[in-house]
């Protein structure tokens, strides 16, 4: 990428994502699923409640709504909570790798989405041996039997997708 600027970078992945993307934390597993892909390299995640997280993404989405790169709206979830939606006007070509990768990232549920890049990230970053169960034991409020199986066919389907860029994670 041609630029080191975390607002931009961070107003690509909405272009990416076909101009919207819904949600703080899909933003954040979509683009450390783009960066473990080798799509990029913009920005050093760590883990946290959620899975990966980057500071530098959050603050350049941040940046990026206050310049007008990206307009963010802000709603009320029916559990009571606040999730965001982003949008952009151009979107990026579909024939871009990148732009298929994120596009198609985006669309796995929110849940499955956050499993599936925790357990890669367990496994790339920490070097755990299973990361699908360490992942369980970490989120069993999330990780139900049929939402991990779930998050692994997406992460598989999403790894076969873009011709294995993705690594290929242990099972158990």
């Amino acid at each position: 990428m041609a630029t080191r600027d975390p607002h931009l970078i961070a107003a690509r992945l909405v272009r990416d994502a076909g101009g919207q993307l819904v949600g703080r934390t899909r933003l954040q597993k979509v683009a450390y699923l783009s960066q473990l892909a080798g799509f990029a390299d913009d920005f050093q995640f760590e883990y946290r409640h959620y899975g990966p997280f980057s500071e530098d993404l959050a603050q350049g989405m941040e940046i990026a709504s206050a310049f007008g790169a990206v307009v963010e709206e802000e709603k009320r979830a029916d559990w009571g909570g606040r999730y965001s939606i982003y949008r952009t006007e151009a979107a990026t070509s579909p024939d871009d790798p990148r732009a298929a990768f994120v596009r198609r990232a985006a669309q796995i549920g929110a849940i499955e989405l956050e499993l599936a890049a925790t357990a890669a990230f367990l496994a790339q970053e920490e070097g755990v041996a299973d990361p699908w169960a360490e992942t369980a034991r970490r989120k069993p409020e999330k990780a139900s039997q049929g939402r991990l199986n779930r998050a692994r066919q997406e992460y598989m389907r999403l790894r076969a997708e873009t011709g294995d860029r993705l690594p290929l994670l242990p099972q158990t």
